[in-house]
């Protein structure tokens, strides 16, 4: 069974890179990528084309020369964007079509789907693949989730990925997820995954068992949160199992090595924020924006991400982020006795 790897380390790693990779870094990497066998690479914002801004956070280069730089060294790989509507246009879609990307991943929040109707048509009509991608996934029960990626499919998407952008699935819920798509639409089915829970690879493996065959990853696990699928382990794993891939791993780990892990800004590991976040069930591309706002207001960043989860804060809310950490100083400052109106009622 042929499995197809979209490398998320250039878009997804942007995150974690707070935004700053420069040409040089996405050329060196996409070159690397390419020449170890990587299907599809993803190169954007963190949240998407048109992303940079000072609500996500402002790119160190221009998003089209990032994307210029990537077109000119890959060979063999496709050259993916991510555009979630209402941040990213159909004009920027335009653009990085011209630029030299082909596949377009169109993403929306798991309830959404029916935003992405304009930009999966003009996708289409500039001859790109086109990706649906329902984001925070776990929210929402496996059939409606099947709904929603049905419409993707009736807009033209060639491929729908179940999506678990905070990391919060365990293995029988990703299972479950991929399992309502398959019976249910007619298209590829793709997953992606994040480490928060340590389950990446585990959910990646039990979505192509249920007949996901794209599947996402990132180099060194570089990616929001505690990182995605690792690329170069899920090759491996892969690998052992029979599956067959386009990669060639040695060169995949040498490109690990050599060219992403030296750029790094911290190890990518499961730590207490990243683990509140899989198990609250927040969006991973919170988690710098949370650990920044937790520093600046003089609150826990756990206490914070946990109020995000109860709060079933998504993608697109990161203002909010100051708020509540604004709410959760002030009731800290606040005598307890003076947080919530006492029992009125006379008595005796």
């Amino acid at each position: 069974m042929r499995i197809f790897i979209t490398d998320v380390t250039l878009r997804d790693g942007d995150h974690a890179m707070a935004h700053q990779f420069t040409r040089d870094q996405v050329s060196r990497i996409a070159r690397g990528l390419d020449a170890a066998g990587v299907d599809i690479l993803e190169v954007s914002h963190g949240d998407g084309l048109a992303g940079s801004s000072m609500q996500y956070g402002l790119s160190r280069e221009p998003e089209e020369e990032l994307l210029r730089a990537a077109a000119a060294v890959l060979t063999r790989a496709k050259l993916a964007i991510l555009l979630i509507p209402g941040i990213g246009t159909k004009s920027d879609l335009r653009q990085a079509a011209e630029l030299g990307a082909t596949v377009a991943r169109v993403a929306t929040h798991c309830t959404e789907a029916d935003i992405s109707e304009q930009h999966i048509g003009l996708a289409k009509t500039l001859g790109m693949r086109v990706v649906g991608f329902l984001m925070m996934a776990h929210m929402i029960p496996p059939q409606q989730l099947a709904e929603q990626a049905k419409l993707m499919e009736s807009y033209g998407a060639d491929c729908v990925y179940v999506v678990d952008s905070a990391g919060a699935m365990v293995t029988p819920e990703a299972r479950e997820r991929v399992r309502a798509l398959r019976q249910a639409i007619g298209v590829d089915i793709g997953f992606h995954a994040h480490n928060n829970l340590a389950l990446a690879v585990a959910n990646s493996l039990a979505a192509i068992e249920e007949g996901a065959t794209h599947i996402d990853a990132s180099t060194c696990g570089l990616g929001a949160g505690a990182g995605n699928t690792q690329t170069e382990v899920l090759a491996a794993v892969l690998n052992r199992l029979g599956y067959e891939t386009a990669i060639t791993l040695s060169h995949l780990m040498d490109v690990a090595e050599e060219e992403v892990k030296p750029v790094m800004l911290r190890p990518q590991i499961i730590d207490r924020d990243s683990l509140t976040i899989g198990y609250a069930g927040v969006y991973s591309t919170f988690l710098l924006h949370a650990k920044r706002a937790a520093k600046q207001f003089g609150v826990d960043s756990r206490a914070l991400l946990e109020e995000l989860g109860r709060r079933r804060m998504v993608g697109g809310q990161e203002d909010m982020i100051l708020d509540v950490a604004v709410e959760l100083a002030q009731a800290k400052r606040t005598p307890p006795s003076a947080r919530a109106p006492q029992d009125s009622v006379v008595r005796g």
